[in-house]
């Protein structure tokens, strides 16, 4: 009977320990479950919360930076930047008008303004994708969307101011084109909510006098003053109200570098542009014409391109370190230097007035 009894309490004593060993496994697997639910939150945290050191890191500071063609602009003084931009908007844009005029010079290339701001929009966007893959950071920060506005209306401006070429002659269309400050103040004032002093607004009305001065004279001695030049032109300049301080605002708020914003924008307008030559037949005529005189076309539209997209890295710097009025008034300045330069290289009608 004892050795009956002493054995159930042998079992019982062992099941007990076995029971005191589970439940310690038991304690320590919840302990450790605990642990690593406690490590694992505190990784979450710290994954979540980057220290000062992790936002601060040289990959993050050189979005900031503002780099053209290599050269980084954060390091001078603002006037140092401005003296550079300036200098590059007058250096290649004066070279770009040049260019533009030779191009509509060869004879039965007017037509076929679109097919050349095709060209332009396809090397720009090569251009832009070389650049891009020069600098630190390759990411996208401006949303896609803004982008397809941006795109549309870069196509409107550039494309409709070629056209305009087939129909006026290129001082009517530049002295056009200057008027593009007063359709970028309004647009300012309902994109951005900015306000206009007393001296902004009177060289505005001083602009348009003299576009309405020079374009009586070239009514007069022009044969090919053409309403539908004006017509084209007058839509560019509505584009260029918006345009402008569309990138302004984009390029502030998401903090987009020109080599993004050139890549994307007119990558983007290139299949708008292709699109609308394909549905209108107006590709096919284009490029037969130029394969005929490939050197005057597509090796001046090349060049032409070039000095394009320098110059228009240097304005989206002004565009974002000075704002988009400033920026148009630089190019402004700039157009009346290529008129000059276009009487002086091309043989026109000239009156005092």
């Amino acid at each position: 009977m004892r050795g009956a009894v002493a054995l159930p309490k042998k079992e019982h004593k062992k099941r007990e320990e076995e029971k005191g060993e589970d439940s310690f496994d038991t304690e320590c697997s919840e302990l450790g479950n605990m642990d690593l639910k406690f490590n694992s939150s505190r990784k979450y945290i710290s994954i979540s919360i980057p220290s000062k050191s992790q936002a601060m890191s040289p990959h993050i500071k050189s979005v900031d930076d503002i780099i053209v063609l290599g050269v980084n602009l954060s390091k001078f003084n603002k006037p140092t930047q401005f003296f550079i931009c300036v200098s590059g908007v007058f250096m290649f844009y004066l070279i770009y008008g040049y260019l533009q005029e030779l191009i509509f010079s060869v004879e039965g290339f007017k037509p076929f303004g679109w097919y050349l701001t095709l060209v332009q929009f396809g090397f720009y966007s090569i251009f832009g994708l070389i650049e891009l893959q020069l600098i630190q950071d390759k990411r996208r920060r401006i949303p896609g969307k803004t982008y397809m506005i941006i795109a549309f209306l870069t196509v409107g401006t550039m494309g409709l101011s070629n056209t305009s070429l087939g129909y006026l002659n290129y001082p009517t269309q530049v002295i056009f084109k200057c008027c593009k400050l007063i359709p970028v103040m309004v647009g300012g004032v309902f994109i951005q909510g900015k306000r206009y002093n007393i001296a902004d607004v009177s060289a505005a009305m001083c602009m348009s006098l003299g576009l309405i001065w020079f374009t009586l004279a070239d009514s007069t001695i022009a044969p090919n003053f053409n309403l539908t030049g004006v017509v084209l032109i007058s839509l560019a300049l509505c584009a260029d109200a918006v345009i402008g301080n569309v990138q302004e605002k984009a390029m502030k708020l998401h903090n987009g570098s020109n080599s993004e914003m050139v890549l994307y924008s007119y990558s983007i307008g290139f299949v708008y542009i292709l699109l609308g030559l394909t549905c209108t037949s107006g590709l096919s005529p284009a490029v037969t014409f130029c394969s005929k005189h490939p050197v005057q076309t597509y090796g001046y539209a090349f060049f032409f391109s070039l000095t394009g997209y320098f110059g228009i890295s240097f304005v989206l710097a002004l565009i974002k370190i000075f704002g988009a009025l400033l920026a148009v008034t630089v190019t402004t300045g700039r157009k009346a230097m290529t008129i000059v330069l276009s009487f002086l290289f091309f043989a026109k009608p000239f009156t005092f007035q």
